[in-house]
């Protein structure tokens, strides 16, 4: 395929488990595979060509955790319980009707806030109910504390609601105490060991509700390093025992302006390296051999586009309120029948040039589906390499090396090695250009750049100026100039790597 055909061929500019998370061959249950095949939350490819938006119709919130701060007018940070408006049912059906026939590869729904959608269960499920009367081809998600999950499982599974995520921190009240100060449980409020206990007990018995019911449910775990940090691996063997399909674990973001008590007090988030290592760790057959998501962004309870970018500034409120928006379900279903034909032709790439993105094959894992609920078939991923090395990629999406180092926002790390393209993380950075001219004065950005990258034996962009590449070089990381399907070019330069390196330095960043 010539690099104009994958110009022309790019429909939407734009975690891999070991499993069957965020593979290029989803899991073997048709039904699952049905579910995560266009939502980009719960399949890493799909979140390549897939977008999502969040309405903001849920203000209140049943419970306190000590890194959340919900501010409704934060328009320049990105991070969960963080809004610009709140939005009634009605204008939040407006939006997505218009921000779905303006982004046609927009294809979930999700309510995240900036409370808890259960603890403001008619405005959530108003609005639900509006969107799956006018637009039928969106699937519908929520995000949840989990608190209020037992009182509205069968409400959730009758709406047709595919996909919850529910946030788990701890299993051990213990733990929950230093996470959460109260909770207010049928109008009652809880402090100490006593509020985690009732937190952790009613997300369990929901989180096993939902999976009986057949609903998809990711959890959510916040890393706190020195709280839950070992925590986390006893969490992802529970959550996947009661049917979880994903678990998700993010870094705590703690920036004292943000106004958390977490942020206040100090607490640190983790690195890129200690994420990675948990996740690796809740993974692996040593931990929970557990499905990781490994692609989030942490996103705004109104965040609007593919996950890493917000368009929501493009739908201000002037912009469908008050108006009568056509839904355009023929245009949205031609937009994504043109991903699909160029996420086929990806495969079949990748697949005559034998490379594995850790995708399944045939074999006899089985996965749980809830409670006295039995097991499910899935297929096992195809074997990692012996040696693998880390490389960063500079993307805006569709499965194609195709941004400049410089405007690079983040940059997606790769497992690398021969016939070999994994992903394992996404990093956020500060992008180096801010102009045309403006690249190289930006020192303190490309050495925050650097760090980031340090662990990474290189990065792949479409472009990078002389300054950085010298830098790179200069920090052990080689520069690579490329435009091509991300998994050719990923294995490619991963099995160059290695198989140049002396035998002690194979296996080393």
């Amino acid at each position: 395929m010539s690099t104009h055909d994958l110009a022309v061929a790019d429909p939407a500019t734009g975690c891999k488990s070991t499993t069957s998370c965020g593979t290029s061959r989803p899991a073997a249950d048709p039904e699952i595979a049905e579910k995560i095949a266009n939502h980009p939350c719960y399949s890493a490819e799909a979140h390549q060509y897939y977008a999502r938006m969040h309405v903001a119709v849920a203000p209140g919130c049943n419970i306190q955790c000590n890194y959340c701060n919900r501010k409704f007018d934060c328009a320049n940070e990105s991070r969960p319980g963080v809004t610009s408006a709140l939005l009634t049912p009605e204008d939040a059906l407006a939006k997505v009707k218009l921000v779905a026939t303006e982004i046609k590869q927009m294809s979930v729904l999700g309510i995240a806030g900036p409370g808890d959608p259960l603890a403001n269960p008619k405005p959530t499920f108003r609005t639900m109910e509006l969107v799956a009367r006018d637009c039928p081809d969106i699937k519908l998600c929520l995000s949840t504390n989990g608190l209020r999950l037992p009182e509205f499982a069968d409400r959730i599974a009758d709406l047709g609601v595919d996909h919850v995520t529910i946030t788990i921190n701890m299993t051990d009240p213990e733990v929950g105490e230093r996470i959460y100060p109260w909770v207010v449980y049928k109008g009652r409020r809880y402090t100490g060991r006593e509020a985690s206990k009732i937190l952790s007990e009613q997300q369990l018995e929901g989180l096993a509700a939902l999976t009986e019911r057949k609903v998809l449910c990711k959890v959510n775990s916040v890393l706190i390093p020195g709280i839950n940090d070992e925590h986390l691996v006893e969490v992802s063997k529970t959550v996947k025992d009661l049917g979880a399909f994903l678990h998700n674990v993010m870094p705590l973001v703690s920036a004292p302006e943000h106004g958390t008590h977490f942020g206040l007090t100090g607490q640190r988030g983790p690195s890129p390296q200690e994420l990675k290592l948990l996740q690796d760790r809740c993974e692996e057959h040593d931990g929970a051999e557990m499905n990781m998501m490994r692609h989030c962004r942490q996103c705004r309870s109104d965040a609007v586009g593919l996950l890493g970018e917000d368009r929501g500034d493009e739908f201000s409120p002037e912009t469908y309120q008050g108006r009568e928006i056509v839904y355009d379900l023929a245009g949205r279903q031609a937009a994504h029948e043109e991903i699909e034909r160029w996420r086929s032709e990806v495969a079949a790439t990748r697949d005559t040039l034998n490379i594995s993105t850790g995708a399944p094959v045939p074999g006899s894992r089985t996965l749980p589906t809830g409670p006295g609920a039995g097991l499910v078939q899935v297929e096992v991923a195809a074997a990692r390499p012996a040696e693998t090395v880390l490389v960063a990629v500079a993307t805006k999406g569709s499965g194609v090396v195709n941004q400049h180092f410089g405007h690079a926002g983040e940059f997606w790390i790769y497992e690398a090695g021969p016939g070999w393209a994994r992903l394992v993380q996404t990093r956020d950075v500060d992008r180096y250009c801010t102009g045309p001219s403006e690249c190289d004065e930006e020192e303190s950005k490309l050495d925050r750049t650097l760090e980031m990258l340090a662990d990474c034996a290189a990065v792949l962009c479409s472009k990078i100026g002389p300054a950085p590449k010298e830098a790179l070089a200069e920090a052990g990381i080689e520069p690579v100039e490329i435009y091509d399907l991300i998994d050719k070019a990923v294995a490619e330069v991963g099995g160059r790597i290695i198989a140049n390196r002396a035998p002690a330095e194979v296996g080393t960043p």
